[in-house]
């Protein structure tokens, strides 16, 4: 049993992923609930419902003996680090670089949730800018201070508990799917032919826990299905929805495609889900 530290273990990607470790592991979880929510935590683990820039270096004594942490807190979207940079690049930059320094003092390895917006262009925008620093940070610590890091770049992940309000933090399978229930139509931004790879959460958990079995040196994973669909072909997925397209965003990419080659050989990992099967499965449970 190890005992592990999940930064961000509210949110999307962080409840569940603790939701498949508390089983066979000793599960502590940080997280400030600026975007996670207290009803997505799992009683078996321990919480501290702390700012990670408060909390880190100097920890509770009972996250001393940590041996692995995954660090996912972030303040996260390309959309809102337009209107507070400053924050953005503190929190994800600053922020990442108090828990490698956390990891350094207690001998723990740290695995970092990048982002895929770094093959869109760093300076796009100040939420891509502000993950590949952090990126930069764990590479650093890595070679100057042989700390074990890894770093996870995630593709568009959907699945249980995404977000579904409209808005910056809205993923747009869970816009979709709550349009869809409600009967409106399903709200496409641009032209809709600008794609994805949309990646299952559990496939995502799995990677990470996969990266964490080994040591590694600022090594980066691609975390996606290693293929990708329009937001058009998206919401033909959703039968019988009218589309109702929106102006265009600034500094996102036309397209997203994770080059997964290197991730499936090294971790002898693999993605197992397809997003036409997860829509069509929800359909069916959601069919009334």
């Amino acid at each position: 049993m190890a005992k592990i530290l999940v930064t961000g273990g509210c949110g999307f990607v962080g409840s569940n992923l603790v939701d498949m470790l508390v089983d066979e592991n000793e599960v502590f979880v940080v997280d400030n609930l600026y975007a996670g929510k207290k009803e997505y935590c799992n009683p078996k683990a321990k919480y501290f419902f702390n700012d990670i820039r408060e909390l880190f270096p100097n920890a509770p004594k009972e996250l001393e003996d940590v041996e692995i942490i995954f660090h996912l807190a972030a303040l996260a979207r390309i959309q809102p680090s337009f209107s507070d940079p400053l924050e953005t690049i503190d929190i994800n930059t600053r922020g990442t670089a108090l828990l490698c320094e956390y990891a350094r003092q207690i001998g723990a390895r740290l695995i970092y949730s990048g982002s895929s917006t770094f093959y869109g262009g760093v300076y796009l925008n100040p939420y891509a800018l502000a993950k590949w620093e952090g990126e930069e940070i764990c590479k650093m610590y890595s070679k100057v201070y042989s700390v074990s890091t890894a770093i996870a770049r995630f593709f568009n992940v959907y699945g249980p508990r995404h977000p579904s309000e409209e808005g910056p933090y809205g993923t747009v399978v869970g816009i979709f799917e709550k349009k869809f229930l409600l009967g409106e139509p399903l709200t496409v931004v641009g032209t809709g032919e600008q794609r994805r790879d949309f990646t299952h959460i559990l496939d995502i958990c799995s990677g990470l826990i996969a990266m964490s079995k080994d040591e590694h040196l600022g090594q980066v994973f691609n975390l996606g299905s290693g293929t990708n669909c329009s937001i058009k072909e998206l919401a033909d997925m959703f039968p019988g929805a009218e589309k109702c397209y929106l102006p265009s965003r600034p500094g996102e990419a036309d397209q997203t495609l994770a080059d997964i080659s290197e991730t499936t050989k090294l971790l002898d990992w693999a993605p197992k889900h397809s997003l036409r099967d997860y829509v069509e499965n929800w359909i069916k449970d959601n069919d009334s």
